[in-house]
């Protein structure tokens, strides 16, 4: 059975636990604060810089790429029903995050947490989610009215903040991955 199968299987099994569940739901209740509390850097309307990135990362380290597309998902679209802003649900968006938390399983789930796997998965969520496939998805859902002069500054603002979201990332890693152990360890002595 090829490594990514397994790793598949493992993560649709995390499921069955209701430690998964809460701790899944508690990151995307977090998630959703970090939205409607406004915690961010809004540069225009289109463009901000958030701390969300770091609760899927998070699910996708404990629990897998399947619970992660699926947290994903709930944080995309739960976000958008508490903090829509008066605008239309697109799904583009999404499909998006479903495929972060992919990439977030993939890289950090049953595998030690390194700075060159965080930055390779965030890298990756930079450059072909957040910069291509999501102006793909704002040109759809703006038409002409989306700008493509804003790529750049949505290049420039992804690649900048790479190393920051790098350093965050493996910090809390290493946090909730201390966090967990001892929880572990204390409930099942």
């Amino acid at each position: 059975m090829s490594h990514l199968k397994q790793l598949f299987q493992n993560s649709s099994r995390e499921f069955k636990s209701s430690h998964t569940l809460a701790v899944t739901s508690l990151l995307i209740a977090l998630n959703i604060a970090l939205d409607a509390l406004n915690i961010r850097i809004q540069l225009t309307p289109q463009l901000r810089i958030g701390f969300g990135f770091l609760t899927l990362a998070m699910v996708g380290m404990l629990f897998g790429p399947v619970v992660a597309m699926t947290a994903g998902a709930a944080m995309d679209f739960l976000g958008w029903v508490v903090n829509n802003g008066g605008g239309a649900y697109f799904p583009g968006f999404t499909l998006t995050a479903i495929l972060a938390g992919c990439i977030w399983g993939i890289a950090l789930y049953q595998k030690p947490l390194h700075w060159v796997r965080i930055l390779i998965a965030k890298f990756s969520i930079n450059i072909f989610l957040n910069i291509f496939l999501n102006s793909f998805w704002l040109y759809l859902y703006y038409g002409t009215n989306f700008q493509l002069a804003t790529l750049p500054l949505r290049i420039g603002k992804n690649l900048v903040l790479l190393p920051i979201e790098v350093l965050l990332t493996l910090a809390l890693g290493n946090l909730v991955q201390k966090h967990s152990a001892s929880s572990y360890k204390r409930h099942h002595t």
